[in-house]
């Protein structure tokens, strides 16, 4: 009598075996929990601290890390941790502001230049590539500039400057998508170009778009952040992680940790969101 071997992984639920796939990846498992632990940040602030981000101690001024005070105490001795934290809502506001708005205004525009060709094509694209021409972080500061101050204003600033790489990527999806039998039978058939548009080729083009709005929100941060440090965000005493990097640099040979800590927060969100967008894009968390 023989032995049957059975194969467990086939029974196995999805469920089970993404969790297991995921546990052999530990750099994808912390980046999803360096995400998670920053947007419970931005989302309950006060779940994760109990201390004010605007209100200080003076006996607490340049206080080091410790456990009472994570990330230390600023010039003014308020905790920095709580500042970070409070912060993360502020930063993550402006990115997200600026992902959905390049997003949305990109992908309209390309679809709409990719389908119809022709004149509104050429003049898009050569808009397109004057856009391209700009380093994004000159048009945001021109941009910021004109609109004003403050987190609305940021994230417009930065969305503006990425808006011509998603244009050009979604233009050319739809180029690629409408020689499909399935458009080419709709538009023959009659369809208004709105049903042809929506329903067929914007769900067939729209996930490159996706996946780079995935890949950028890191560098968005980043940008978000860069203006932040140079003055264009909300106002002191508003936690802006730029601004917080920007407020230590006079104290970097006394107090080290009020630039060190914010700019490490920043870095290690960039690397996670970016480790885990590849990831996504590839597939492999999910195959």
């Amino acid at each position: 009598m023989t032995a049957t071997v059975f194969d467990v992984g086939r029974f196995a639920s999805p469920a089970s075996n993404a969790v297991r796939r995921f546990g052999s990846q530990p750099g994808l498992l912390i980046a999803c929990a360096v995400l998670l632990l920053v947007i419970g940040w931005a989302v309950l602030p006060e779940l994760f601290t109990d201390q004010s981000p605007v209100e200080g101690v003076a006996a607490a001024r340049f206080a080091s890390p410790d456990w009472q005070h994570l990330f230390g105490t600023d010039e003014l001795g308020r905790d920095l941790y709580s500042r970070v934290v409070y912060g993360a809502s502020l930063s993550l506001r402006a990115a997200a502001i600026a992902i959905v708005l390049a997003f949305v205004t990109g992908t309209a525009v390309g679809l709409v230049a990719g389908f119809f060709g022709g004149a509104v094509d050429a003049v898009t694209m050569r808009v397109v590539e004057m856009l391209l021409s700009i380093p994004p972080m000159l048009m945001s500061l021109v941009l910021i500039s004109a609109l004003g101050f403050g987190t609305l204003n940021v994230g417009i600033a930065v969305a503006m400057s990425s808006v011509a790489v998603v244009t050009r990527l979604m233009r050319a999806e739809v180029l690629r998508v409408r020689t499909a039998v399935h458009v080419e039978g709709a538009i023959v058939c009659g369809a208004r170009w709105p049903r042809i548009l929506l329903r067929y080729i914007l769900p067939a083009a729209v996930g490159p778009v996706l996946a780079l709005a995935a890949l950028d929100f890191g560098l968005v941060v980043l940008a978000v952040s860069s203006l932040s440090f140079l003055g264009f965000g909300e106002p002191p005493p508003a936690p802006e992680w730029g601004a917080l990097v920007a407020a230590g640099r006079n104290y970097m040979a006394t107090a080290w940790w009020l630039t060190a800590l914010p700019g490490l927060t920043v870095a290690v969100l960039v690397l996670s969101t970016t480790r885990l967008a590849r990831a996504l894009e590839s597939g492999k968390s999910i195959r």
